[in-house]
């Protein structure tokens, strides 16, 4: 045997195993450990350059030992701690096992602190509003209503929020967006958020641009007809409500943790363009090629419709 093919071929062995099995829906992977784990990658090469010319069955089996435990640790670890990402943004499980967005101090910035809020009255004339949020380094969060249009209290540690707005015919468009993001932030008490309320009367379009952002969204109380998410190494919870006759949501993403809840008697498909990505859909049937849907979906009066797209992601849909 060639010993100096042995933990290539191990790895290769090791990571085609797991992607089958990944495949057929047996075991699921955390795909954003590779962004805090890589490390892992240089422990395994470096014990593989000391023991290179080692024929002995200890070393042997050492070496093996440590590239499936190294693979197992990157891909399966599930770890309720800090995971930090370029450039100075971070994430953190807290006790819901969900993550809260952190960024470290940079001493060369100047802080910058304040409360705002933002309304826009309601409108009767408006039967359709549009919401357009961009800007990282927040905590975005929206379930409650207001008897406004739109209302969003904020809390600013680093850059400001600014909002606009113009109407469209019967349209109202409303724009919320971070400024002079210094892409940096403070610490778990020192997190950029903002909450949202949104009348309940109007058919909402939502769209929301993000870099590193946590965003928790419970629109069950709202008429969601289209809902686009981009981001990038971001969380995603969103919850949706009864859908209209259609109701479309689509997410593209980066290296993110995208949960995504449809009621359990709502009727849903899902389309998938996902690379490497992590899925895992309860409740929901196999129909083609990336293709998913729930029983008895093409008999539907009113259907939800996902598309996802993602390089190294965690897509989850499950039915509440």
């Amino acid at each position: 045997m060639r010993h100096d093919k042995l933990v290539p071929g191990a790895i290769l062995i090791a990571l085609g195993v797991i992607f089958l099995l990944r495949s057929f829906g047996y075991i699921h992977i955390h795909w954003l450990n590779i962004l805090h784990l890589w490390p892992i990658f240089l422990v395994i090469g470096g014990i593989n350059l000391i023991f290179a010319h080692n024929r002995s069955p200890w070393a042997t089996v050492l070496k093996l030992a440590v590239v499936f435990a190294g693979i197992a640790i990157l891909l399966f670890g599930n770890f309720n701690n800090r995971f930090v990402f370029w450039p100075n943004y971070s994430y953190h499980a807290n006790d819901d096992n969900d993550y809260d967005v952190d960024t470290v101090m940079n001493p060369n910035v100047v802080k910058i602190e304040g409360n705002s809020v933002f309304t826009e009255p309601f409108h009767a004339e408006a039967k359709t509003a549009q919401l357009n949020i961009s800007g990282g380094a927040t905590v975005y969060r929206l379930s409650d209503t207001t008897a406004e249009l739109f209302q969003a209290t904020t809390k600013e540690f680093g850059g400001r929020y600014e909002y606009t707005h113009h109407s469209d015919d019967s349209v109202y468009v409303l724009n919320f967006k971070m400024k002079n993001n210094a892409r940096f932030n403070w610490g778990k008490n020192k997190t950029n958020t903002a909450t949202f309320k949104l009348n309940t009367a109007p058919v909402w379009d939502i769209n929301i641009e993000t870099g590193a952002t946590k965003l928790d969204f419970d629109l069950t109380k709202f008429k969601i007809r289209k809902l686009g998410i981009s981001g990038g190494a971001a969380s995603f919870h969103i919850k949706l409500g009864e859908p209209l006759d259609a109701t479309n949501l689509n997410v593209e993403t980066g290296a993110s943790e995208v949960n995504i809840s449809i009621p359990r008697d709502a009727a849903c498909s899902i389309e998938t363009d996902t690379g490497l990505s992590s899925n895992k859909f309860d409740g929901f049937n196999k129909t083609g090629d990336n293709e998913f849907e729930t029983a008895g979906f093409n008999n539907a009066r009113k259907r939800i419709y996902i598309h996802m797209s993602g390089g190294i992601s965690d897509f989850k849909v499950n039915r509440y």
